[in-house]
């Protein structure tokens, strides 16, 4: 006959101790398998407008770049330094002891300025200068008078020359605007001729010139304003577009073999905020041209995408409880970082998961 055994006091307490810490380390497992709520990168579904850009690169330079010949022949005595700007009224050159002078003018000088002289408009931009420049007095006119002489006799003794009241072809330069001078092609001591290159020269205004495709000929609308990107930084500023030329061929490069010429739109860019500039003679840069505006949008970071199939993005969704929810959304238009979005189950103000930065 077989007997039961009774277990002890002690031995049902030592079951009971084992029971709670095994009980104990099962909470610790389940607790470690419960969904955590994600505390990673998001970003907010926000409404407003996008603006799609089409980028070209452009080429920024000064503008109006020429080179500048000799107006007298004999020794070379006196050229500008490269880099320098003039203004009007400010010394040129000088040749064989003969000075030339800056003025502004958009008129070639092509004749002595002395008394007797006929009736032209460049006696009128002669007076116009020299009444900017506080000589002239009167109102200028195309007849070339005592009132002009009497000008230039007060310009040339400011200048400590003799006080003639005429002015010899090449002492003056008339030029739209203020010059910058470039590279030197001739030195002091060098005989020069009507013919001898001195400098290059150029407005001291810069411009951007760039290139667009025909398909893109829409965008280039004088007056519209334009995104510069600058190299070597984040900096961007703003320009306006100034000139657009007719449609021609693409000049191909040295040596290419000759193909089909892709026919291009020069267009000129000039920028709003010259200081931006400082430092940059000639550069390539980036500009952001305007192509499309949506209004009123639904917008997430690019980054924000995902695929949820071969044919559908989705975003992924973070609720207030930190669960997410991957949702089908409709794409639209792409612009700089964001990129419009549609959908159901989106709304303004919900937080999307994005890559951690």
């Amino acid at each position: 006959m077989k007997r039961s055994r009774t277990l002890r006091p002690a031995a049902l307490a030592i079951l009971a101790i084992g029971a709670l810490s095994l009980s104990a380390c099962s909470g610790t497992n389940t607790d470690a398998q419960a969904p955590q709520s994600f505390d990673g990168a998001t970003e907010t579904i926000t409404k407003g407008d996008l603006v799609g850009e089409t980028t070209v690169q452009g080429n920024l330079h000064y503008a109006d770049s020429y080179t500048l010949k000799s107006a007298f022949e004999g020794v070379v005595t006196s050229l500008p330094t490269p880099g320098t700007s003039l203004t009007q009224g400010s010394h040129v050159y000088t040749v064989a002891g003969n000075n030339t002078y800056l003025l502004h003018g958009s008129i070639p000088a092509w004749r002595t300025f002395e008394e007797g002289m006929g009736n032209g408009e460049d006696v009128t931009q002669l007076e116009t200068a020299l009444s900017e420049l506080g000589y002239f007095e009167a109102t200028p006119d195309a007849h070339f008078d005592w009132k002009t002489i009497v000008a230039i006799q007060k310009w040339q003794k400011a200048l400590n020359l003799p006080q003639t009241g005429s002015l010899p072809l090449g002492t003056v330069l008339f030029a739209p605007e203020d010059l910058r001078i470039g590279a030197l092609k001739a030195r002091v001591g060098d005989n020069a001729t009507m013919e001898t290159d001195l400098f290059t020269a150029s407005s001291s205004r810069q411009v951007i010139s760039a290139n667009l495709k025909l398909s893109d000929q829409a965008l280039g609308v004088v007056g519209n304003s334009v995104t510069v990107r600058l190299p070597g930084s984040a900096t961007t500023t703003t320009g306006t577009i100034t000139s657009v030329e007719p449609p021609r061929e693409k000049a191909g490069e040295e040596g290419a073999e000759e193909t089909t010429k892709e026919r291009i739109i020069p267009i000129t860019v000039t920028p709003d905020d010259t200081s931006a500039l400082e430092g940059l003679q000639e550069a390539s840069v980036s500009l952001g041209l305007t192509s499309e505006t949506r209004t009123d949008v639904l917008s997430v970071p690019l980054s924000a995408l995902v695929a949820l199939s071969a044919d559908q993005f989705g975003v992924e969704v973070v609720d207030e409880a930190g669960k997410i929810r991957r949702v089908p959304v409709t794409v639209g238009l792409f612009a700089g970082d964001r990129v419009e979005v549609s959908g159901d189950e989106i709304a303004e103000g919900q937080r999307v998961v994005v890559p951690n930065r």
